[in-house]
């Protein structure tokens, strides 16, 4: 790969992390506050990210033609399942402990996924994967600022379903048009589980402001961004990159939630970060 093309590479993930990151921070937010049920909040997402996405396809066509629908339906299903156990977890999680729990079990899908391909990680990738699901481990085992069971089930569900999203997005030719085709089969099947639980359905306009951000901006096009930036990134490479958004979520989380830095939370973070580190660093750069 060029110079010009690794660099693109790097700023493509970096804010494809951003968004992940902010992701975390608008659902938690939505939903700490009573502002929006769970489902409500999916259902929103991404019916408003199909909408700005397909908007995006068309403009970037010049308006010609008909809207091509690219994607497939197991990846929305995938992006469907994701988005909703995503919800209704961090109605139980902090930011930043959701994001750690997320994006463990997204890198033990696509490592899993990677050796079953043939790609064979380095000893210094094994010893850093090892720090950082050893700094899951601890997060989520039992004692007194362990997080609630259900909660953490619904977010490694949620990881599960993601990892397969971004796996299936390694092979995208078209970013945009992808991930728009995905939203758009994805929205129906959010507003079909949104009419089976709308007795439980609430929103105010401070809810449905978050998950419009959150569908149109930091979902739809943090997704063309995050799928542009798979075709650079190996199936290991990008589980391990995205270890770094659960530490800048439990950083936002603290900073503009009012979340509280546990000791736990602390350490942990600095296990996979520094998992990380070593896993990707390379000698004499």
């Amino acid at each position: 790969m060029s110079a010009p093309a690794q660099s693109r590479v790097v700023f493509q993930t970096g804010a494809a992390l951003l968004a992940f990151a902010l992701n975390s921070i608008l659902c938690r937010a939505a939903l700490a506050s009573g502002a929006i049920d769970a489902t409500s909040f999916t259902g929103v997402r991404l019916a408003s990210g199909a909408l700005v996405l397909l908007a995006l396809e068309r403009w970037t066509r010049g308006g010609a033609g008909r809207t091509r629908l690219a994607g497939d339906w197991l990846s929305a299903a995938a992006l469907f399942a994701y988005a909703l156990a995503f919800s209704l977890a961090y109605g139980a999680l902090s930011a930043g402990t959701g994001a750690l729990i997320l994006f463990g079990c997204v890198q033990a899908t696509m490592l899993g996924a990677g050796l079953r391909a043939g790609e064979r990680p380095d000893a210094r990738l094994w010893v850093g994967l090892a720090l950082a699901l050893g700094g899951l481990a601890w997060l989520v085992a039992p004692g007194l600022a362990a997080p609630p069971a259900g909660g953490a089930a619904l977010m490694a569900a949620a990881g599960v379903a993601w990892g397969i999203y971004s796996l299936r997005g390694r092979r995208a030719a078209d970013p945009v048009a992808s991930t728009a085709g995905n939203f758009a089969r994805a929205a129906p099947l959010a507003l079909i589980a949104l009419a089976g639980a709308w007795s439980d359905a609430h929103a105010d306009a401070f809810g449905l402001a978050l998950a419009l951000v959150s569908g149109a901006i930091t979902s739809g096009l943090g997704y063309v961004v995050w799928y542009a930036a798979l075709r650079g990134l190996s199936a290991s490479g990008a589980a391990l990159v995205q270890l770094g958004v659960p530490v800048v979520t439990a950083l936002l989380g603290v900073t503009f939630l009012a979340e509280r830095a546990t000791l736990r939370l602390v350490l942990a973070a600095t296990l996979v970060l520094g998992g990380i580190a070593l896993a990707v660093a390379r000698r004499g750069r």
